[in-house]
C-alpha cells in the first residue's frame, strides 16, 4: 500500500482544499425553508448543517447573508446553521441578488479564495443569480446540490441547469467532505470528518 509522499500544493490544487476554497450560505431563513417544496425539509436542513459543520472543521472562510432581517420582513438565519459556525455575522441585505449587494461582494472577495462552494434559498433565484454573477467575475462555483432547494422540482433543476451551463460545479456535500479530507493519514481532521460523514450516511 502506497500513500501520497506530499500533499499537492493545496493553493494550486485543481480540486477544493481547506486553503483554496470559501463557503458561502444565503438566505436559510424560516420563510425560505418552509416553502422549499423539492426535498425534505428535515434532510435539507441536516445537510445544510453538516456542510457548515464540514466548513469548520476544515477552517474554510464563510460568508452568511440573509435578506431582509433588519427591515423586519424576515426573520433570522436558521438556529442548525448558526450554531453551527458560532462568531460568523450574516450580511443582510435587501437586494434578491446577493452579488448586487456591495458588503457581501466584498466579504466574498476578502476570502481570497477563488474557489465558491454556494449554497442558497432558492435554487433558481437566490443561487443562481450570485452565482452567476461570481462565474462571470472569475470565481469558481460549486453548488451543492443537495443542500438546496427550490419552489418546485422544475424551478430547481432549472436553475442548476443555468448554473452548469454558464461553468459552475454540481457537488454533493459528502462529496465536498471527502474532497476537503482527501487523505486519512491527515490525522487532525479525521475524527471530525467521521462524527460528521457517518453520523448523516447512517441514519
Amino acid at each position: 500500500m502506497t500513500s501520497p509522499a506530499t500533499i499537492r500544493d493545496p493553493l494550486a490544487d485543481h480540486m477544493l482544499t481547506p486553503q483554496n476554497a470559501a463557503l458561502v450560505i444565503i438566505d436559510f431563513q424560516p420563510v425560505q425553508v418552509g416553502s422549499i417544496a423539492t426535498m425534505n425539509k428535515r434532510l435539507l436542513i441536516e445537510n445544510v448543517t453538516a456542510l457548515a459543520r464540514t466548513a469548520r472543521l476544515y477552517d474554510l472562510p464563510v460568508v452568511l447573508s440573509t435578506v431582509n432581517v433588519a427591515t423586519g420582513r424576515n426573520a433570522p438565519t436558521i438556529h442548525q446553521i448558526t450554531d453551527a459556525l458560532p462568531g460568523v455575522v450574516p450580511i443582510d441585505r435587501t437586494s434578491i441578488n446577493a452579488w448586487e449587494d456591495e458588503d457581501f461582494a466584498n466579504a466574498v472577495k476578502a476570502t481570497g479564495r477563488k474557489k465558491l462552494i454556494m449554497v442558497a434559498l432558492w435554487t433558481e433565484v437566490c443561487l443562481v443569480f450570485p452565482a452567476l454573477d461570481a462565474l462571470r467575475e472569475g470565481f469558481e462555483v460549486y453548488a451543492v446540490v443537495d443542500a438546496v432547494g427550490g419552489t418546485s422540482e422544475a424551478a430547481h433543476r432549472a436553475g442548476l441547469d443555468r448554473i452548469v451551463q454558464a461553468g459552475g460545479v454540481p457537488v454533493s456535500w459528502i462529496q465536498l467532505a471527502c474532497e476537503l479530507q482527501r487523505d486519512w493519514n491527515r490525522d487532525a481532521t479525521v475524527p471530525g470528518f467521521a462524527e460528521i460523514v457517518f453520523a448523516e450516511v447512517g441514519h
